[in-house]
């Protein structure tokens, strides 16, 4: 009777793990091939002919195109300004004890809990107040800030791993704090700091809640290009740069899996 009742929740559980994920997957298949219509309109799923006509269409939009460059520099800048300071962010939570040292590390991981469009919104506000009409430094201020927690926690789950010892041993053969840090701290921590950059240029990449209060006519990025189409001409041209937003994510957890591993991000990677 009690292998009847583990076999039926093992069972369960296993059904309720296949239903999850095929409602994960289940759109981003459907958008896939719906890319691929052949149809000159939206039509039922799934396609009855392939083509590559709206990819073709894709790269022939210069509104797509100029938004995905703007999204590219966009997300490259950002998310190095945001991996150095939240790298130096992380150094000072874990190596020194002061007040407010748990208030300091809840602030940077704040941006996590809350709403993007409060963020952007909030934003809008304040660089208005200010004078500051630029779209792109907008968006890069607030693409910093949303980006901030993911490089940070990352950072911190690194260096929190790294025994003390190994610095002062460092220091007592004749290194400075410096060269400690560069040659020793560094070296261990770096495959969670670039886990973090890279998982922080995907969400910036995705980003359109925020990017929407903050754009102006020069500097509007991929998602925002694609909200704007949807309003204005639906078609499937939307569903070959959701495939191609999806490639250069994949594109990224191969590079990160190759350069790093996953097994070290998600195990002992991070958590020593």
């Amino acid at each position: 009777m009690k292998r009847l009742v583990d076999d039926f929740w093992k069972s369960a559980v296993l059904a309720c793990l296949l239903l999850t994920l095929a409602f994960l997957i289940g759109p981003l298949i459907v958008a896939i091939s719906m890319s691929f219509d052949a149809r000159g309109y939206l039509a039922p799923f799934p396609p009855t002919s392939l083509s590559l006509r709206w990819y073709a269409s894709f790269f022939a939009n210069e509104a797509f195109i100029s938004g995905l460059w703007n999204s590219l520099i966009l997300g490259f800048s950002a998310t190095l300004v945001s991996a150095i300071i939240g790298t130096m962010a992380a150094l000072v939570i874990t190596n020194y004890d002061f007040r407010g040292k748990a208030v300091l590390s809840a602030l940077f991981l704040s941006p996590l809990m809350i709403p993007a469009v409060v963020i952007g919104l909030a934003l809008l506000v304040f660089f208005s107040r200010a004078g500051i009409f630029n779209g792109f430094f907008r968006l890069f201020c607030a693409h910093v800030i949303v980006t901030l927690p993911f490089t940070v926690r990352a950072a911190l789950a690194s260096l929190t791993g790294i025994k003390r010892s190994l610095v002062e041993a460092a220091m007592s053969l004749g290194a400075n704090e410096r060269q400690a840090f560069w040659h020793v701290t560094f070296p261990i921590a770096k495959p969670g700091i670039f886990a973090g950059c890279i998982f922080a240029f995907a969400y910036s990449l995705d980003d359109v809640a925020a990017s929407l209060f903050l754009y102006d006519t020069r500097s509007i990025t991929l998602p925002v290009a694609l909200v704007g189409h949807m309003r204005a001409n639906f078609d499937l041209s939307v569903a070959a740069a959701t495939t191609f937003l999806a490639f250069i994510t994949v594109l990224l957890i191969v590079v990160l899996d190759r350069l790093i591993g996953l097994n070290r991000i998600v195990g002992r990677g991070l958590y020593r």
